[in-house]
């Protein structure tokens, strides 16, 4: 399981990439492909909220409830995970202001995107240095076994980086294959 928000991580971070180069170019006033953060955001928010999210809580959620005296590290991240939604929430809408041509400041845009690449980076470090080498360490095979029966997501397909890529992300996936 932590191989897979290991993995999960890897892909939001090339995703994060993407974005950090939008927003260079839109700084310099190049046009940029609007559409295309908007799939990145769809995707992020989709998969985070079905997916990597819940797998995470269940996991830090089972750490803390069992080993809480060292719990600390791991005890504010749903309400990072609560964060990072509503700020995921406020940067989609403001894509779908622009996709619909309202008149949207260049200078908001950058701020948003910035403000939305900056805290899902950290969180994801903060997840990657901290937190998973923590419960890697602390949880048992047993502790790992009951989390597994928790899980009720075992057969999902990541809808862009699985074997399968769906069609709404095909030209996202070709513009990672290139990268």
């Amino acid at each position: 399981m932590l191989a897979i928000i290991h993995d999960d991580h890897i892909n939001m971070s090339r995703l994060l990439k993407i974005l950090t180069q939008k927003i260079v170019l839109l700084k310099k006033d190049e046009k940029i492909d609007f559409r295309l953060l908007e799939t990145i955001i769809t995707y992020l928010r989709s998969y985070s909220d079905k997916y990597h999210h819940p797998l995470e809580d269940l996991i830090y959620d089972y750490y803390i409830n069992h080993y809480g005296a060292a719990s600390d590290t791991v005890s504010h991240l749903s309400e990072q995970h609560k964060e990072l939604k509503k700020v995921t929430v406020e940067l989609d809408e403001l894509l779908n202001m622009v996709l619909l041509d309202a008149v949207v400041p260049k200078d908001q845009c950058t701020e948003k995107l910035q403000n939305f690449v900056d805290l899902q980076s950290a969180h994801l470090t903060y997840e990657e240095q901290e937190v998973l080498p923590l419960i890697k360490e602390t949880l048992s095979p047993q502790d790992w076994t009951k989390i597994g029966q928790q899980w009720q997501h075992k057969d999902h397909e990541d809808p862009l980086f699985g074997d399968k890529v769906s069609q709404q992300y095909r030209k996202l996936a070709d513009i990672i294959e290139q990268m």
